[in-house]
């Protein structure tokens, strides 16, 4: 996949425990936690999210730093966040952490009649993040998710003293490592893999690579009724599409974040799977539900479950199950979807499930 993106929603798990957990069986977020922490061959950083990254990236990563420190110098956002003098405040927290180790947010308390900011971020918490986001500092560890924050050097020694990669190798490994993992995409979606370059660099790379017949063009056919789009592929496309396993009948029960529903729009196109995140849409007006997973049976996306756990009582209770259009809910389909609703509870940590009659 490249990455797995974190995220703080915890309807029923953590969406990188969700994506993992759909796809490994037996997974525990124990698992996750001792690649991130302890064998440091994870690290958390920013893609099109937060995100945890294979380690051996990281030198590839100093272009996305200094392009944050870019960004965040000319956001007003970010600026009224860190203060009147943000170079100042900035060297004092890094010093600190410097002088004093892992440290979180909170350990930074609010001067005495200091009105909170918007998100009650404290000048020092958005310093810590500016510091993140530009590499000074990693996320050593979570504690109940919330980040605790140390020195890059001491996170990550070797990767932090291993030279940069050039900028052509970044852009390079950024459409090429996109397209590995995509199998067919347009320059866009290529770009918008992990936000790490632009379109058009993403545009002249596969120009680039195309002339050198690295890449090869193609047309993707659609299942939303539109016309094939031109995109891209590696050469032996058609070898490694045979040589790819087939697709496990049994339903799994997706992330709302995971790699295959991310990009909403390819996802209509190649699955013709209409689905949006409704987490800030206001209740009246969603068409499902706060945190609704999209059911994958084999290669097909073929309906969604809206799902509450409620940890008080142990219960994971599917509210409601939406099957798409010429979907039947067969005696079999419905058996793998108690299945897949038995494992959602077993990483959830619940002892008992329900699904709606």
């Amino acid at each position: 996949m490249g990455f797995v993106q974190v995220d703080s929603i915890n309807v029923v798990a953590r969406a990188h425990h969700l994506t993992l957990g759909s796809r490994l069986d037996g997974y525990r977020p124990a698992l996750l936690d001792r690649l991130l922490e302890r064998d440091r061959s994870l690290f958390e950083h920013w893609t099109r999210d937060a995100a945890a990254v294979p380690t051996a990236w990281y030198p590839l990563w100093r272009h996305r730093f200094a392009h944050a420190r870019q960004i965040i110098f000319g956001n007003a956002w970010w600026m009224a966040r860190l203060g009147g003098d943000p170079d100042a405040t900035t060297a004092a927290v890094l010093e600190r952490v410097r002088r004093e180790g892992p440290v979180m947010a909170r350990h930074f308390e609010r001067p005495p009649g200091e009105k909170s900011a918007w998100w009650g971020w404290t000048r020092e918490k958005a310093a810590l993040e500016f510091l993140w986001h530009t590499g000074e500092l990693l996320i050593a560890r979570r504690e109940q998710f919330h980040k605790v924050y140390d020195l890059a050097e001491r996170v990550l020694p070797a990767a932090r003293s291993a030279p940069a990669a050039s900028a052509e190798e970044y852009v390079e490994w950024a459409c090429r490592a996109a397209l590995a993992r995509l199998g067919t995409a347009s320059p866009e979606e290529l770009a918008s893999f992990w936000r790490a370059v632009p379109p058009p660099a993403a545009r002249a790379w596969c120009e680039r690579a195309a002339a050198r017949g690295e890449i090869v063009p193609v047309e993707v056919e659609a299942l939303d009724g539109a016309r094939p789009r031109r995109a891209f592929a590696l050469p032996d496309w058609r070898e490694r599409a045979a040589a790819a396993p087939e697709a496990p009948r049994r339903l799994r029960l997706l992330c709302p974040f995971d790699p295959i529903v991310h990009d909403r729009r390819r996802t209509q196109r190649l699955f013709g799977f209409d689905y949006t995140l409704e987490v800030f849409v206001p209740a009246p007006k969603r068409r499902y539900g706060y945190y609704v997973l999209p059911i994958l049976e084999g290669e097909r996306l073929v309906g969604r479950l809206d799902p509450k756990l409620h940890r008080d009582r142990g219960l994971l209770a599917v509210r409601k199950v939406w099957w798409e259009p010429g979907v039947k809910p067969t005696r079999g389909r419905r058996a793998g979807l108690e299945a897949a609703t038995a494992r959602l509870a077993r990483l959830a940590g619940a002892e008992r499930w329900t699904l709606p009659r």
